[in-house]
């Protein structure tokens, strides 16, 4: 299918005309299978999610960034991309997909797709192509593919470990039968890793960035952006005492080699022929040098910073957490970006205690995150309060789960549908019986509809932070903005506090104590809990002009 015409696309972000419209944008991450179901099969699609835009130019965010909807065996929801150049039934076709671009673009919404080049699916033709050809063909040099370890082959040759759990190592049978080599899996068996030194490799990723581009689409998240190249050994690494599901550290050989700059500079000059489009990078690298390299000026546009989504409910560890975010992005000036979930971690609410203590942290900390330049990404269902639901082990779908033996319940506590209208599941998410994960029956108190009416909503909470934060930076003079920079400047605090102000002249204050503080002088122009007086009580944050 041939692109077609689209309405233009905002040239600016809704704050600030003369910046790049994603310095500064708030993103409201997608998760589709979860958002909103328009056929009625209980999984979300392109069609729900197209539904409800309304929704989301009411919540006044400036992007969506979908998570995958290429053609996918879902063996990882998505993140198992068998043809990137399509997308997958169960969310709908290419002409869904345009029309969604269309429609976001009429509403000032610009539309980001999530990437996965580290790896494809075992049913990409590729794969399927390599399993047919022999040792050293054309077919598995696009993969990689060793022979075992042992004089039999029957070791698999090194001893990497699955992020997901297990070896990172499956071992093939050949055409003819016999038990043959072994291809890297960094991720699941089902997600061979490509490899990039191979030219025909990275040639493919250029056309799938022009088929989408060509589209409309305004971008890309790139996942696993520091995972692409492998050292040329592929060695052993004595690191490993124990293998963290879900994570990695420093001296990692399967991330961050110095060979993944080249193809983040191939990437760019793609995204340099379309000039408002913007490469977001999935970086887990907590040196602030090394991260800085993925954002040099022929590099990434922005990429994600988790420090403040690992920070614990403490003022001092928010504080480190922010500075650590500004440091990363000050040597090369780039924008910093902060978030506090995604589909891939606990949801806040759940991380910073649970029940009302939870939400009301929750609360105070989109607030602190909206204060700070940059910009800013939310997982959907932030912005109603969910939790974590804590899920019976028959509906778990993760591959974490399986992989782990069932030692770790995986990522699906934060991917649960999320709730719309009425009072009983599935909420208005599908016109199915049940949704792909069930709703807790107490998510009635949290639906979409019940909140809109509310003022003193989480929703209503968010809608009117992102609100003043865009009208702020619009009335700001660009040469104020010039002179001033994107940092923030630290105030003193009492203990278990902090506060800071930015430079459009908006003053944030963080309660993480125990007992109500005064506020400093100054108008209060928003609080997440309600005020008694001009002090601020625990677990609450306020802003102040």
């Amino acid at each position: 299918m041939s692109p077609v015409a689209h309405p233009a696309a905002p040239t600016s972000g809704r704050g600030d005309p003369t910046a790049p419209w994603w310095r500064n944008a708030v993103f409201y991450q997608v998760y589709p299978r979860s958002f909103v179901d328009a056929n009625g099969d209980g999984i979300g699609d392109l069609a729900g999610v197209r539904s409800r835009l309304g929704y989301l130019e009411l919540l006044g965010v400036d992007a969506i960034w979908l998570n995958p909807v290429m053609r996918s065996p879902m063996a990882d929801h998505g993140y198992d991309v068998s043809d990137p150049r399509d997308i997958d039934p169960l969310f709908g076709d290419i002409a869904d997909l345009e029309a969604l671009v269309a429609d976001a673009h009429a509403r000032r919404i610009r539309v980001v797709m999530d990437l996965v080049p580290n790896h494809v699916s075992v049913e990409h033709r590729w794969f399927r192509a390599a399993l047919e050809a022999g040792p050293g063909s054309r077919e598995r040099r696009r993969f990689h593919f060793r022979d075992g370890r042992e004089p039999d082959g029957s070791a698999p040759p090194n001893n990497w470990p699955s992020v997901f759990g297990g070896p990172a190592w499956t071992r093939i049978t050949e055409p003819d039968g016999t038990p043959g080599q072994w291809y890297l899996h960094v991720f699941a068996p089902g997600q061979p890793d490509l490899n990039w030194d191979d030219e025909e490799v990275v040639e493919d990723l250029d056309k799938t960035l022009r088929f989408w581009l060509d589209r409309g689409v305004d971008g890309f998240r790139i996942d696993v952006a520091h995972g692409m190249a492998k050292p040329a050994d592929l060695p052993d690494h004595e690191g490993w005492e124990t293998n963290e599901l879900l994570g990695h550290s420093p001296a990692d050989p399967r991330f961050n080699n110095p060979e993944v700059h080249d193809i983040h500079r191939r990437i760019r000059r793609v995204f340099d022929e379309y000039p408002d489009s913007v490469a977001i990078g999935e970086i887990w690298v907590d040196d602030h040098e090394r991260f800085a390299e993925y954002l040099r000026p022929d590099e990434l546009h922005l990429a994600f910073d988790f420090h403040l989504t690992l920070s614990d409910w403490d003022a001092d560890a928010v504080r480190d957490a922010i500075e650590k975010g500004l440091a990363a992005v000050t040597s090369v000036h780039a924008s910093p970006t902060w978030t506090l979930s995604n589909h891939d971690v606990d949801r806040e609410v759940t991380r910073y205690g649970g029940g009302e203590v939870g939400l009301a942290r929750a609360r105070a900390m989109i607030l602190v995150a909206l204060a700070l330049p940059g910009a800013v990404f939310v997982y959907n269902g932030a912005e109603l309060g969910l939790p974590n639901v804590d899920l019976p082990d028959e509906v778990l779908q993760d591959p974490v789960w399986e992989r782990s033996g069932h030692t770790e319940r995986g990522r699906d506590g934060c991917r649960v549908p999320l709730p719309w209208e009425g009072e009983t599941p599935p909420f208005g998410f599908t016109s199915a019986g049940s949704a792909w994960l069930p709703q807790p029956p107490e998510w009635s108190a949290l639906t979409v509809e019940k909140q809109l009416e509310d003022a003193g909503s989480t929703l209503s909470l968010y809608r009117q932070a992102i609100e003043i934060r865009t009208e702020r930076r619009r009335s700001i003079s660009t040469e104020r903005r010039r002179s001033e920079g994107g940092g923030i400047g630290w105030y003193g605090s009492p203990a278990g506090c902090l506060a800071f102000r930015r430079s459009d002249g908006l003053t944030c204050v963080l309660n993480a104590g125990d007992v109500a503080v005064d506020l400093p002088p100054g108008e209060v122009l928003l609080a997440s809990a309600p005020l008694t007086g001009h002090a601020l009580p625990p677990d609450t944050a306020a802003w102040l002009a």
